[in-house]
């Protein structure tokens, strides 16, 4: 048997961090493409395509890393990808769309999707603060979101909600769009179960807790397929679409992630470091809250917004990794 060392460790360690991310955005592009094209062909409409399917597509690498990490005793991680991930969302991802290009918003729809984010973060928090995250209470999580899916679609029938048209997917034939959806939704099995490992055995090695990799490695790997969404919306000049994905990405995060993970497994609060209870979900709660305040009041994310968002993100990051590493990050003179 071959003994490594840790510095030999280490390497493979960050290998499979990155070999995992690229998994996952490989993973999930192919599935959300191969899946619209699948749905279309079965006479599905756009409009469900783009409620469920797209947004439930993105998600799904946030979704397959939270319910391995809580399998393997990690709820640290999986509370942490997914406040991480909402934080990086809005301040990382909409930070560097907006720094392309100004991004606005569909009025009609944007009071309904911001409240409804709000919502779910508040329920999120009042789960965390007053407990462990229950099966029951990962049951409540789910009806509560596809409750959320199923009146989205029936504003859409009553033409109450704007419909943006979806780009047909390029596929000949079903036969190669079904073969990339199974090896898009393998890729992403593969790629959260190689960033997980490789995370831990990080964590471990570096002396980092498992909390703070979560808030930041595996939630900024698990956003590229929003990132990805995003900035090529943005280049295609769809850029009234930026922000409902983002912000049903962060509703599908809490309410389906969190729910489906506590229904498989309940999230321990024991498992969760104190300062993501203290700290960390209060930073995505106020990140929301001023979220949601600049698009009532502005209806749009310019470039100076956008600088702003992304410099907040660095210093929260920034923040945390002085925070829990105990290190002071003010240069004494």
């Amino acid at each position: 048997m071959i003994e490594c060392d840790t510095q030999q460790l280490f390497i493979l360690a960050i290998g499979a961090l990155g070999l995992g991310m690229y998994m996952l955005l490989r993973g999930g592009g192919w599935t959300v493409d191969a899946a619209v094209f699948v749905a279309r062909r079965l006479g599905i409409s756009p409009l469900v395509i783009g409620f469920t399917v797209v947004a439930m597509g993105t998600s799904l690498p946030e979704l397959i890393v939270s319910i391995n990490a809580n399998m393997v005793g990690s709820a640290g991680i999986v509370t942490g990808n997914v406040i991480g991930s909402n934080i990086a969302n809005i301040l990382f991802v909409l930070g560097v769309t907006a720094f392309y290009t100004t991004l606005t918003v569909l009025p009609r729809a944007l009071m309904r999707d911001l409240v409804m984010m709000m919502f779910a973060t508040l329920l999120m928090m009042g789960f965390m603060l007053y407990g462990d995250i229950t099966r029951l209470a990962g049951m409540s999580m789910i009806a509560i979101i596809f409750s959320y899916v199923f009146w989205q679609y029936w504003l859409a029938r009553k033409g109450k909600i704007d419909v943006e048209d979806m780009e047909e997917p390029q596929f000949k034939s079903m036969v190669p769009a079904v073969g990339f959806l199974i090896a898009g939704l393998a890729c992403i099995a593969l790629g959260a179960e190689f960033l997980v490992r490789g995370a831990k055995v990080t964590a471990t090695i570096i002396g980092v807790p498992e909390d703070v990799i979560g808030l930041s490695v595996i939630a900024l790997g698990t956003s590229l397929p929003e990132l990805s969404t995003c900035l090529i919306a943005a280049m295609k000049r769809h850029t009234d679409i930026v922000i409902g994905n983002i912000v049903g990405s962060n509703v599908f995060n809490i309410l389906l992630i969190i729910g489906v993970t506590a229904l498989v497994k309940p999230i321990q609060q024991a498992e969760i470091a104190p300062q993501v209870i203290s700290l960390d979900i209060w930073v995505m709660f106020a990140v929301s809250a001023i979220f949601t305040v600049i698009l009532l009041l502005y209806r749009k994310l310019n470039r100076g917004i956008g600088i702003l968002f992304i410099l907040a993100y660095i210093l929260y990051i920034s923040a945390i990794y002085g925070l829990y590493l105990g290190r002071d990050l003010i240069p004494q003179g």
